[in-house]
């Protein structure tokens, strides 16, 4: 099954999971994406939906200088985005459940 499509509906929400977890640099939050099993999220993609949820007040950033390289650009939740992540848990449960019932029922 190609997951292109699912992962976009969900990446928003796999990104404030991982964040709310602990604030994190762009590569890191990739990482730890693909760790938890989102094996085919595309590195623009996470940048891009970090830089939108930052836009949109659910994210929040500060830069941490390095002495081995670049200024890393941190992310972290706000006060909104863990409002939005609760919403977006509790719309994602309802919609797989569901999507389950109607996959069990297909098979009968």
């Amino acid at each position: 099954m190609d997951t292109t499509q699912l992962l976009k509906g969900v990446l928003d929400v796999a990104v404030l999971a991982v964040v709310a977890d602990d604030d994190g640099y762009g590569y890191d939050v990739l990482r730890r994406l693909r760790t938890r099993g989102l094996d085919d999220v595309g590195d623009a993609s996470v940048y891009g939906t970090l830089r939108r949820l930052y836009a949109a007040g659910a994210l929040t950033s500060y830069v941490v200088p390095s002495d081995e390289g670049p200024h890393r650009k941190y992310y972290g939740i706000t006060p909104v985005g863990r409002s939005q992540l609760k919403q977006q848990r509790e719309d994602w449960d309802r919609f797989a459940t569901s999507v389950t019932t109607l996959l069990n029922g297909a098979d009968r």
